[in-house]
């Protein structure tokens, strides 16, 4: 059993995480400052897996406050790293707070690990660090542009500072860029529940269905798509929680073939935003309410993963559909909403 430090451990991918690590047999510890999440998603993850993994609400932002939890939990034996904002249109109102949230947080973690050699970091990343891509489908050594929005900015910079920190001090990190996390447990006891108006596209088409909003927005029809609707790879959470799993257990056997390692999480596939909402139609069988409105400043056309890296050196695939996703979303969704 290793004592993984799980920061955004009370979020969607985090949460999802922290049940799998239980189930591997580890012994997660979830930090988060419940700025988008709420301590709730605690009763979840004990109801799923019959263990309640400790909870410290920390702000990452604080350097006090990271100083205090370390100086409790120095034994750690590595470190997941979900805790940051992650919306790019959001990023491009907000740079400054992206830029404190998102980096401040993982230099402070970094020293952290150095000053108490804590070896094996999972950093989330995100295919946000493609821009919009030359080829398709994305492979890791597709070229990392210039970052369309600060939020795709923190992940490249993030990426660096990683690795800066892996030549000085010597520990080993792996990089899991992925595409678009999607879908809840299917159990209904976790799921993505966003506080305020969600920033991510499948939430609000739960939340449209479920009238708790008016209206959903497709942003853009004249991408150069098959339906000219923006292209991603949506991958259910459940998937991505299991490979943070199988990522984390590389470098606890040092299986990693050097210290900074990368991997795309993808389903290899893409799917319109559209085809999205065709399929919750089906998985519904209900007419979802939307328009097509103005393009949003920071989105790619498309962008879906080439997965052989993660499927051969990894061992990791995706399994779930998008189906899978939308229904197990939906599920979610009509369980806050108390929706028979």
């Amino acid at each position: 059993m290793a004592q993984i430090l799980v920061t955004g451990g009370l979020g969607f991918i985090g949460s999802h995480t922290a049940v799998e690590l239980i189930k591997a047999g580890h012994e997660p510890v979830l930090l988060d400052d419940l700025s988008n999440s709420t301590a709730s998603v605690l009763d979840g993850i004990e109801e799923i897996t019959g263990h309640r993994p400790v909870f410290e609400r920390v702000d990452l932002k604080s350097k006090s406050e990271v100083r205090d939890f370390f100086g409790r939990y120095s034994s750690l034996d590595g470190i997941i790293h979900f805790a940051a904002f992650k919306a790019v249109g959001e990023s491009v109102h907000k740079p400054l707070e992206y830029y404190e949230n998102n980096l401040g947080s993982l230099v402070y973690l970094l020293q952290e690990m150095r000053d108490l050699q804590i070896d094996n970091l999972i950093f989330s990343s995100s295919c946000t660090v493609y821009g919009e891509a030359d080829e398709l489908p994305i492979t890791e050594d597709s070229p990392v542009k210039a970052a369309i929005s600060p939020y795709g900015n923190t992940k490249q910079v993030g990426e660096e500072i990683i690795q800066d920190a892996i030549q000085a001090h010597g520990f080993n990190a792996i990089s899991l860029r992925y595409f678009n996390p999607i879908g809840a447990h299917p159990s209904a006891m976790i799921g993505e529940s966003p506080l305020g108006v969600p920033l991510n596209l499948v939430p609000y088409v739960t939340q449209t269905a479920a009238k708790v909003r008016e209206q959903l927005a497709v942003f853009g029809s004249d991408y150069e798509t098959r339906d000219g609707t923006n292209e991603r790879d949506y991958i259910h959470v459940v998937d991505v929680a299991k490979a943070h799993v199988v990522a984390l257990n590389r470098l606890l056997n040092r299986q990693n073939e050097g210290p900074y390692e990368v991997f795309n999480l993808g389903t290899g596939t893409g799917s319109t935003v559209l085809e999205v909402i065709q399929s919750f139609e089906r998985v519904s069988n209900s007419k979802l309410n939307y328009k097509i409105v103005e393009r949003r400043p920071g989105d790619v056309t498309a962008a879906y993963a080439d997965t052989t890296k993660a499927n051969t050196v990894l061992g990791w695939t995706a399994e779930k559909s998008l189906d899978d996703a939308m229904e197990d979303a939906w599920r979610w969704e009509k369980k806050i909403r108390n929706i028979d």
